[in-house]
């Protein structure tokens, strides 16, 4: 069984411009990309797990959800990054659309994203990151046994969660995670 690294999409991976659905609204955090590389050939699965509940208040649907995530796989491959899963959760309890009004296990800050994916994948949890900018994150990587759950900051604000550091390629520093050959940072 191998690691993971479980990562929140909007804030870690991409810039939370608020319920980001289309490609041409979508653009990466600074060194998301270098970071996922790094997590990869440092032999880590990569899972992105994203609340989008943008579908639920009726801004989009799931097929926009989708067709977002096929275009974010092809892209991250033409940079040599291989993405191993992706999990959404379209609920919200009060929801606007009335069949995703539902208290579901999926949800953040329920583990039910992390914890389905990593059974099919077969993920060593323990030996497993979380990279979130929620509390919700890593509620949710706590509830499902993740061995290590960082906060990134948010809007200059200092992370609260075990490490401290307001991006994901410094978190990687701090957490000993090599950098790929021939870069520097």
């Amino acid at each position: 069984m191998r690691p993971a690294a479980f990562l929140d999409r909007d804030g870690v991976i991409n810039i939370d411009h608020g319920y980001v659905y289309r490609w041409e609204d979508f653009a990466y955090v600074p060194g998301a990309v270098d970071a996922m590389s790094r997590l990869q050939a440092a032999g880590y699965a990569l899972v992105i797990v994203t609340n989008q509940s943008g579908v639920a208040r009726g801004y989009y649907d799931e097929a926009a959800v989708r067709a977002l995530h096929d275009q974010l796989r092809e892209d991250l491959a033409r940079q040599g990054v291989t993405l191993d899963a992706i999990e959404h959760c379209p609920h919200l309890p009060a929801a606007q659309v009335a069949r995703y009004a539902v208290d579901c296990d999926c949800r953040k800050p329920a583990p039910g994203m992390i914890l389905r994916s990593a059974q099919a994948l077969g993920i060593d949890l323990a030996r497993s990151l979380m990279f979130g900018d929620k509390p919700s994150d890593i509620d949710a990587g706590r509830a499902a046994g993740v061995g290590r759950c960082v906060r990134l900051a948010k809007n200059g604000e200092p992370g609260t969660d075990l490490v401290d550091h307001l991006d994901l390629p410094r978190a990687l520093d701090a957490l000993g995670i090599p950098p790929l050959p021939g870069t520097v940072t």
